[in-house]
């Protein structure tokens, strides 16, 4: 009986972690979909101006008579209620990635703290850049092109649905392909690549870098182009940065190790230790 209750206490004290871990779990994503339901309740009165705003690129380049039009009946209410949706876990990323940080955080060595929280920072910086260069650089451009080639009597009235997808499309592509240096970074950190590895492999991530453009973006060489140039140029940035970075953190990793007084076996230490481990178990 004793044995019993034994077995039974220890079971609990194991599975009481895990419901720990859940319980906070369910609570940081309750914050995540709490804040952004206060950002789009807040931002949702201003929806048709901020579709107007994202339409400006387009509209700019339009000719006067044309206007955008909306094909299905819910359109005008449903595109922009998506875009305020989107713009809201948009605005919400900082403290979406927080409650992620505070969740992973207790379970890294305080090296791996002090490295990871700028790799957040930076990444959340070049999410906005990417999308911020999709709006003001590649917009303009792409958008002036789409419009010139109408052939002639065609005129150019652009689905809102359409219309939306399309940007959206972009400002993730863009967003995503500016956070190539963290990638970078990771490589070289986690052993899986190394800094001059990377720099013999520049001339397969050039051609790496047009065929994301390719991928990710509208099938026209200006979108592409300027996905796949700012690509390479951050991959060379995240190259330089690694090599610092991976130093910085060998060197804190030893200052943890010296301060916790731990030192690492040897080779032959730990060939001695495992022939004792495995003299046990025969015994």
């Amino acid at each position: 009986m004793t044995s019993n209750n034994q077995e039974t206490g220890l079971q609990e004290d194991a599975e009481q972690p895990l419901i720990y871990h859940l319980i906070e779990l369910r609570d940081r994503l309750l914050r995540i979909v709490l804040v952004v339901a206060v950002v789009f309740m807040a931002l949702m009165p201003f929806s048709n101006k901020l579709f107007s705003m994202l339409s400006g690129p387009l509209m700019a380049h339009m000719p006067e008579d044309s206007s955008m039009i909306a094909i299905e009946v819910a359109s005008p209410f449903l595109i922009p209620f998506k875009l305020t949706l989107f713009l809201a876990l948009f605005i919400a990323i900082p403290f979406v990635l927080y409650q992620i940080w505070s969740f992973v955080a207790p379970g890294l060595y305080k090296h791996e703290r002090r490295l990871v929280m700028p790799l957040l920072f930076s990444s959340t910086i070049l999410f906005y850049a990417g999308a911020a260069f999709a709006y003001f650089v590649v917009f303009p451009l792409v958008f002036a092109f789409f419009t010139s080639t109408a052939p002639e009597g065609v005129a150019v009235m652009t689905d809102i649905s359409r219309y939306l997808d399309f940007v959206l499309t972009l400002f993730f592509a863009f967003g995503a392909a500016f956070e190539v240096p963290i990638v970078t970074v990771l490589l070289v950190w986690t052993g899986m690549a190394t800094q001059e590895g990377l720099r013999q492999k520049r001339p397969y991530i050039i051609v790496a870098a047009f065929v994301i453009g390719m991928l990710l973006t509208p099938p026209d060489v200006i979108s592409q182009t300027l996905l796949a140039v700012p690509v390479w140029i951050l991959f060379e940035l995240g190259v330089v940065f690694s090599g610092w970075f991976v130093k910085q953190g060998k060197e804190e990793a030893g200052e943890d190790t010296a301060a916790d007084g731990y030192q690492p076996l040897s080779d032959a230490e730990m060939d001695a230790e495992l022939d004792r481990i495995e003299a046990g178990e025969k015994d």
